[in-house]
Order: C-alpha cells, then sequence, then structure tokens
C-alpha cells in the first residue's frame, strides 16, 4: 500500500478544506505566527499527500498522540516521524473523512490550538459518525512539529466503527 495514496484518499479532502480558508491571526506576534504557518503547512501536505513535506514539517521526535477509545486502531502515541508515518495509513484505512470545519485557531508561542466539526464513516462498520467536535494542540519547535495531539467524540466514533 502505498502512504501517498492512503493519505490522500483518507485525509485529503478534509485537511485540504481545513486549508481552504487562509489560517491567520490578526495581532499575534512573530513566534505565534510562525508555530501557526507550520501547523498550517503541515495540514496543507497531509491534505495533499505529500509525505516529503510533512517529513521535512515534522521533528524526528515528534509525538502524534490521539485520545479517545483504545479498542479504536488509530488512538495511542506514536512516537517519531516512523511511526507517525506507520499509523497514517491505519487511519486511513478505517476511517473516510466527509466534513472537516474548523471553527476556532488560536496560536500563542509554540503552540497552536484548533477547534472544529467534522464527520466521518468508518470503514469496519460502513457506519456514518454523525457530526462531532473535535481539538487539536500542536506544539512548534525550531520550524517543526514536536507535538500533535488530536481529541475527538471517541463515544461517537466508537459506536459507529463497532456498528
Amino acid at each position: 500500500m502505498q502512504r501517498r495514496t492512503v493519505l490522500k484518499t483518507s485525509i485529503g479532502a478534509a485537511l485540504a478544506l481545513a486549508i481552504a480558508s487562509k489560517a491567520g491571526a490578526q495581532g499575534v506576534d512573530e513566534t505565534s505566527q510562525a508555530t501557526l504557518d507550520v501547523v498550517m503547512a503541515l495540514m496543507a501536505a497531509m491534505g495533499a499527500g505529500d509525505t516529503d513535506a510533512m517529513s521535512s514539517l515534522m521533528a524526528d521526535d515528534m509525538v502524534w498522540h490521539n485520545e479517545g477509545d483504545a479498542t479504536l486502531p488509530w488512538i495511542g502515541p506514536w512516537n517519531g516521524k516512523d511511526e507517525v508515518f506507520a499509523f497514517l495509513p491505519i487511519f486511513g484505512a478505517n476511517f473516510q473523512t466527509t466534513k472537516w470545519e474548523n471553527t476556532d485557531v488560536l496560536a500563542v508561542g509554540d503552540t497552536v490550538a484548533v477547534f472544529g466539526k467534522m464527520n466521518g464513516i468508518t470503514t469496519k462498520s460502513g457506519k456514518e459518525i454523525g457530526e462531532f467536535t473535535f481539538a487539536l494542540r500542536a506544539k512548534v519547535r525550531d520550524g517543526q512539529v514536536v507535538l500533535w495531539n488530536w481529541f475527538e467524540d471517541s463515544y461517537a466514533v466508537s459506536k459507529a466503527y463497532h456498528g
């Protein structure tokens, strides 16, 4: 299975929608804006399936942590780029995003928080989840993402996944 294809089909459309409206904050300091730009660039690279760009935006020791029901195959921490790239096809094989809407994006220093609404279909059951909220906390160090901490409505997602 090719990483690029999996990334494009699983999260491409959703993240492209998230990037469609330029994320920028008025009145933020230079460091906060640079942090926001890195996080949005990583989202855009994921949406485009551009693994080279993704890799350049991820620190070698990056941690990707999805919070929620541990019975879902995409929940857990992945430590380092290799583990993250191994995890993404698992997510792509199990979840098809049908809606993605960022509602709030905040950046302060090395941290970005994104809040929004999304929907999707779990491929295991074929069931639509229904609109649910998400939150993302990301941290940037030296122009690369070191933490991607994802929170979703684990109950709704798990209920759809397990049919």
